[in-house]
């Protein structure tokens, strides 16, 4: 992330993972704008998970913040942790892959040392971000499918692919033809 840095400049941006889709009329990356300018403050979006795949993503220990319009989906961070044991997580909610931060990230990415696979991790720069500026978790509106997941990309282009105008009625009926 640190390339982007001289064409970011002081603005804050959005960043959105490739392998995470979230469709929906309310996309999670407005929402996170909204947060913005609504705080001037970063936002990261996260959702509820099972307890038992905790494992799987990055975890924030948050505290309710309400504020009208977003309500009890708010939590200012106080920590992130990646993928912790269910045991060892602060909470059940997750990083959703959906971010809007400020420039201000750029420093604490310079200041992480490099962490698992000996690289420099976003979730350690985040927390340093947490710390110093403040950082939201919005409890975002919608529903997302891990592409990056075998499993959850074949959810993702069946469930998409039945909504999609064009083609969703002749695929429903592909899919009413197979013999399972």
């Amino acid at each position: 992330m640190l390339v982007a840095k001289d064409l970011v400049g002081d603005e804050p941006f959005a960043v959105l993972l490739g392998d995470v889709l979230i469709p929906g009329e309310n996309p999670a990356t407005k929402q996170l704008i909204d947060v913005y300018e609504a705080t001037g403050t970063g936002a990261i979006a996260v959702e509820e998970v099972p307890r038992d795949k905790t494992h799987l993503y990055g975890i924030v220990d948050g505290e309710p913040a309400p504020q009208p319009p977003f309500g009890e989906r708010l939590l200012r961070i106080r920590d992130l942790v990646e993928k912790p044991k269910p045991e060892k997580a602060p909470s059940n909610l997750a990083i959703t892959g959906r971010y809007v931060l400020p420039s201000a990230i750029f420093d604490c990415l310079e200041r992480t040392e490099p962490g698992a696979g000996g690289e420099i991790q976003l979730t350690d720069a985040l927390r340093i971000l947490a710390r110093e500026t403040g950082l939201w978790a919005l409890i975002y509106e919608g529903i997302s499918y891990d592409a990056g997941d075998k499993l959850g990309f074949l959810k993702a282009t069946v469930e998409l692919g039945l909504l999609n105008p064009e083609f969703g009625a002749d695929f429903r009926a592909y899919l009413k033809t197979l013999k399972l």
